[in-house]
């Protein structure tokens, strides 16, 4: 294994490269750490390409500057490992597990994925944190030796559990999964390559799954206010922590012209939401008392987090997103169109899987049809899927 300046300062809490293991052995790097080598391979997947081409909230059409799942995903990266470092964590694992937490979003956003869940009800629904898994396990073929990406057991766990674990002490799936229970594609990996789903992801993939919410309020935001959304008045009397910081900008930089004052808006409350969680993370992980991985994966709770001030402050802003932003008139009209067409592309597929390429056919009548015609439309970029649906059904080759 790679010899990497820093390891010395890392807590004994952060996990280890050294101890990392793949599904199928392979002879270790001169170079790099095991963590680097799974960031790596990330990177140069198909999946992680496409996210360039998948919408974050806005679809291609409404400009070149509103955010993708790729530029979302790098911020998200960039956030991780600020706090990873900060708190003497193995930064390549939380960087690895940040660029890998959208690869298994569907087009559209997260209209896509509510429709293909609906699709795929009668067929054990769709998730995208377990078509992830099946991405990173699976359906990437690039390499001679495996299928996947071959990534280490700690970047598969904090892929599946950076939001938390999946099962409770009794083995019975947590409240997000207690109505569904717990996909069934993470459920046969477990059972080859245990994924303890009862415990909690490494605090690498805890500082990724923060880093995401940090990402979203704050870039939610600044896309919002540019897009002219809502205005900045109206997100200051809803939410206090941004009247805050925004006062503070009017009384350093009084007159400011609005492109610069959103940018400073946003800035700070990335920065304000940062230094928190490094101070809460630090107090929750001295309380805890943990010194090693295990002591993590037991402790019982998130050892990274925000403080109750801050975790206040995220849940006014997010309150604020959905209501003016997520659900307003112009995205909803988007949606509906988005909808429309997964659902419909779904449905030609299912019942004429010869109209799509050989090998995906080839994949529909080998088992499972229906799983393999929503892996196909989950691997989409919204324009593909614009196109095909107007190959299939006429129309504009847009959703405007």
């Amino acid at each position: 294994m790679a010899n990497v300046e820093g390891l010395p300062n890392r807590a004994p809490y952060a996990a280890d490269p050294a101890r990392a293991r793949r599904c199928v052995a392979e002879p270790p790097s001169p170079t790099r750490t095991e963590f680097q080598r799974d960031r790596d391979r990330i990177v140069h997947s198909t999946a992680f390409r496409r996210l360039a081409h998948k919408t974050q909230v806005f679809v291609h059409h409404e400009g070149d500057h509103f955010r993708t799942r790729l530029t979302h995903t790098i911020e998200v990266a960039q956030i991780a490992r600020a706090l990873a470092r900060a708190l003497k964590l193995d930064d390549d694992l939380a960087e690895a597990v940040a660029l890998g937490h959208d690869l298994g979003h569907t087009p559209f956003g997260h209209t896509g994925e509510d429709a293909l869940d609906a699709c795929m009800g009668p067929y054990g629904g769709f998730d995208h944190n377990s078509h992830a898994l099946r991405i990173v396990t699976e359906i990437e073929r690039r390499y001679a030796d495996f299928d996947g990406l071959n990534l280490t057991d700690a970047t598969l766990a904090g892929l599946v559990k950076h939001n938390g674990p999946l099962l409770d002490a009794s083995g019975l799936p947590t409240p997000r999964y207690r109505e569904r229970g717990v996909p069934a594609a993470v459920l046969a990996w477990d059972r080859r390559r245990p994924l303890g789903l009862s415990l909690y992801a490494s605090l690498e993939a805890q500082a990724a799954a923060l880093a995401d919410d940090i990402a979203y309020d704050a870039h939610d935001i600044d896309d919002g206010l540019r897009a002219g959304l809502f205005a900045l008045a109206g997100i200051r009397a809803a939410v206090p922590f941004v009247d805050a910081i925004a006062a503070e900008v009017d009384r350093l930089h009084p007159g400011l012209e609005q492109p610069r004052a959103i940018h400073e808006l946003t800035r700070r409350v990335i920065t304000r939401f940062i230094e928190d969680a490094i101070g809460e993370s630090r107090r929750r992980i001295a309380e805890a008392g943990v010194a090693s991985p295990e002591a993590v994966a037991t402790a019982g709770r998130a050892l990274a987090g925000l403080s109750p001030p801050c975790e206040a402050a995220d849940r006014d802003i997010k309150t604020f997103l959905f209501s003016h932003m997520y659900r307003h008139p112009q995205v909803q009209a988007v949606r509906e169109k988005a909808d429309a067409i997964v659902r419909r592309l779904f449905s030609a597929f299912l019942a004429g899987p010869s109209a799509m390429p050989p090998d995906w056919a080839a994949k529909a009548g080998s088992g499972e049809p229906a799983r393999a015609v929503a892996d196909y439309i989950a691997g989409m970029t919204d324009r593909f899927a614009v196109h095909e649906h107007a190959r299939l059904f006429g129309g504009p080759a847009d959703l405007r």
